[in-house]
């Protein structure tokens, strides 16, 4: 079937078909953009977010920034800027005219100038940046520093030996084997050197004197700064099984984890995954995406129950079935002899290898190390600041108070780390700007994402509209009559407007 003809901007869209906050897609010199209307403002920019290219006409206008319905990156619509993860590059943008009852889309702007902050000194700027840790949070941080203007030296330490990556793909695409290699790397070794960001591999951090401002790393060399950054963000669960040995036990957190697990799967026929966690299911979907028989061994009664509620939990689960994964729900592993595995029910599996996703903890051993304040992660203020002046913390680690909830909490996200990173950046040089963003993240099975936003722990009651046997509802978590979180499938603007909805309180 032939796809509709796109409207040419430059012939004009009559304004009389653009509702205020509305979206138009088209194309202009053959590129694909979208024609917005904010009162009597209008704004041409690019069609697609640049994360993962999902189209923003679908997307949400919230004053003058449009939201991208997938994953929830927003853009100015005045400059096109990317102001929140997890998209970190701009959109194009067009200047609009408008002529008697029509608005027309001309040329293509020139981005805007990178902002420069000058020298940095002793009243305003810290005259070194330090950031431990190479993931998400990491990097957005480190972006955000040089986005911002500042021109001095940054580091970024990374006990990883792979520079920052797109961690969600290491348990979706590229594990299931439709994501190559170069898909993973977050930037391009250029990215660093262009814009002068020292990124030192594989070398951990276990010192931290916050009275010196100085880091050490293992192998005895040191770093000093003028603002710290700590971003180490969490480590698998380990568990201790009878007889398992290194070879056959893998865990999934970087990209020499995901790796070693694809190049298994060249002669593997059956594997167990211990955990119903998001990652434990994630890695179920993309081995059987290969082909590969999966077992599901967790000790709950459905999976994701404890985050998701019973009724969603049940349908996750049937969709594995669906796709031929077996699930062993109230047993845990024993023991390993070889290639059997035993349960705690007596039932013997056969596995090739056994991938564990059973829990992440947060990593602070540093924290502890320097005597930041501790309470189930690091203790931080509204501007992501330890209780050491000049050091922050962001992601996994960081325990916040959350202004929606009214609570402190802890979120193991990649969104919300992204996002911790470019808010933790932005107040290291000194804008005071208080992390307000509402807690987001997805989750893939097979065909269907799942989004989230907002934080329960706890619920009293969950509402459900729509059915999951379409793969068309939203579960909103309550507590009173208060919403505390809303999972959607199939409901992209809704779950938009969720989120805007919960930033509006």
């Amino acid at each position: 079937m032939e796809e509709p003809k796109k409207t040419d901007f430059r012939s004009g869209v009559p304004i009389r078909n653009l509702a205020n906050g509305s979206t138009v897609a088209g194309q202009i010199d053959g590129e694909d953009v979208i024609l917005v209307r904010r009162e009597e403002e209008f704004f041409a920019v690019g069609a697609s977010c640049t994360h993962y290219h999902g189209p923003l006409s679908d997307g949400l206008v919230v004053g003058d920034t449009v939201r991208c319905p997938w994953h929830h990156a927003c853009f100015s619509l005045r400059t096109g800027e990317a102001l929140r993860a997890p998209a970190l590059d701009p959109i194009a943008c067009w200047r609009v005219e408008r002529v008697a009852d029509k608005v027309f889309v001309r040329e293509k702007l020139l981005e805007p100038a990178r902002k420069s902050l000058g020298a940095a000194d002793s009243g305003n700027l810290p005259k070194s940046v330090v950031i431990v840790g190479g993931g998400a949070a990491g990097l957005a941080a480190a972006d955000m520093l040089r986005r911002e203007g500042y021109d001095s030296v940054l580091t970024m330490i990374s006990a990883d030996e792979s520079p920052p990556c797109d961690r969600p793909n290491l348990s979706k695409d590229f594990l299931a084997g439709t994501a190559p290699d170069d898909w993973i790397p977050l930037r391009p070794a250029q990215y660093y050197i262009d814009r002068r960001i020292d990124l030192v591999l594989g070398s951990r951090v276990p010192s931290l004197d916050v009275r010196k401002k100085r880091v050490q790393l293992e192998n005895g060399k040191t770093y000093e700064f003028g603002a710290l950054l700590i971003a180490t963000g969490a480590e698998p669960i380990k568990l201790q099984i009878e007889g398992a040995s290194d070879s056959q036990v893998h865990y999934l957190r970087t990209f020499a984890d995901s790796r070693a697990i694809v190049a298994k799967t060249a002669l593997a026929k059956r594997v167990v995954v211990v955990g119903a966690s998001f990652i434990g299911l994630e890695v179920a979907a993309s081995l059987r995406a290969r082909g590969i028989a999966v077992d599901v061994v967790a000790p709950e009664s459905q999976p994701l129950q404890r985050v998701m509620g019973p009724e969603l939990g049940r349908f996750i689960r049937g969709l594995h079935e669906s796709h031929g994964v077996t699930f062993h729900l109230g047993e845990t592993v024993t023991r390993i002899n070889g290639r059997k595995l035993m349960l705690s029910g007596g039932t013997a599996l056969d596995a090739d290898f056994v991938v564990l996703g059973v829990g992440v903890r947060p990593s602070l051993a540093l924290a502890e190390q320097a005597g930041l304040a501790i309470d189930r992660g690091i203790t931080v203020n509204q501007y992501l600041e330890t209780s050491a002046p000049g050091v922050f913390a962001v992601g996994d680690i960081a325990r916040w108070p959350d202004p929606y909830s009214g609570e402190k909490i802890r979120v193991e996200h990649w969104v919300v780390a992204e996002r911790q990173g470019q808010v933790a950046a932005r107040n290291i040089l000194g804008q005071r700007e208080p992390f307000a963003a509402v807690p987001f993240f997805w989750s893939q099975h097979y065909d269907l994402a799942i989004n989230y936003v907002g934080h329960a722990e706890k619920w009293d009651a969950i509402e459900i509209d729509g059915d999951f046997n379409d793969r068309n509802c939203a579960v909103t978590y309550k507590r009173g009559s208060r919403t505390l979180a809303v999972a959607t499938i199939s409901r992209d603007l809704q779950s938009l407007q969720a989120e805007v909805a919960m930033e509006a309180k």
